[in-house]
């Protein structure tokens, strides 16, 4: 839930930002407005292409749930799991080969994979609204930039516009985690070779929740 440091380091490295003390004033208003628009059609662009392959390709089952602190849990053992998948017609792949399931897992395995895919996408308009809130910030304060860096009163800005833009969002994943334990839940006891990769827990929703508050608490 990092957003804020990428979206600087991301900002602070778009050229433009590098203008000789001897630019024109109206000239560099008008490349910090070019720059600050192809920023956001990029970062349309990357989003909009991540979106249509959450739609149309597998999902990986394994690495579709990460969150901080996930990683301390896990044994050797589930980190050498083969890569399980969730085809966009509900079949189980796991290793690359299908597993036999029946029209009820089927059906259960393409309900989890909407759930899973609308926590991801619901990640991902977080990460437009944050990226966005950044360039927003810089193009409206372009007057208080200095020559080749940004002021700490305009990153304190940045930071504080992308911890109000995207917490609310941020809450309604956290808000999702018990019903996709549920699921995997239920999953894991009509599909045996499901079981390996049910990882959720029942506490990872106010798990989710304190480690936003604490992240947005360092902005």
């Amino acid at each position: 839930m990092k957003f804020a440091p990428a979206v600087l380091a991301t900002l602070l490295c778009l050229p433009g930002f590098a203008w000789s003390a001897a630019s024109d004033d109206a000239g560099v208003r008008a490349e910090i407005r070019r720059d600050m628009e192809e920023a956001r059609q990029e970062i349309r662009d990357d989003l909009a292409k991540a979106r249509a392959e959450l739609d149309t390709g597998n999902l990986d089952v394994g690495n579709s749930l990460q969150f901080n602190g996930d990683g301390r849990r896990k044994s050797g053992a589930d980190r050498n799991l083969p890569k399980a998948e969730i085809t966009p017609r509900g079949d189980f792949l796991i290793d690359g080969k299908a597993v036999a399931i029946n029209a009820e897992q089927r059906r259960q395995l393409l309900a989890y994979r909407g759930q899973v895919i609308a926590v991801a996408q619901a990640g991902i308009d977080i990460g437009e609204v944050a990226a966005l809130a950044a360039v927003d910030s810089v193009d409206r304060g372009m007057f208080s930039l200095l020559v080749g860096s940004l002021t700490g009163s305009m990153q304190r800005q940045i930071k504080r516009t992308v911890r109000d833009s995207v917490g609310p969002g941020v809450a309604k994943i956290c808000e999702a985690m018990p019903a996709l334990h549920v699921s995997q839940q239920q999953l894991a006891a009509d599909l045996p070779e499901f079981r390996p990769y049910a990882r959720l827990e029942a506490q990872d929703g106010a798990r989710c929740i304190r480690e936003v508050n604490r992240e947005f608490a360092r902005l």
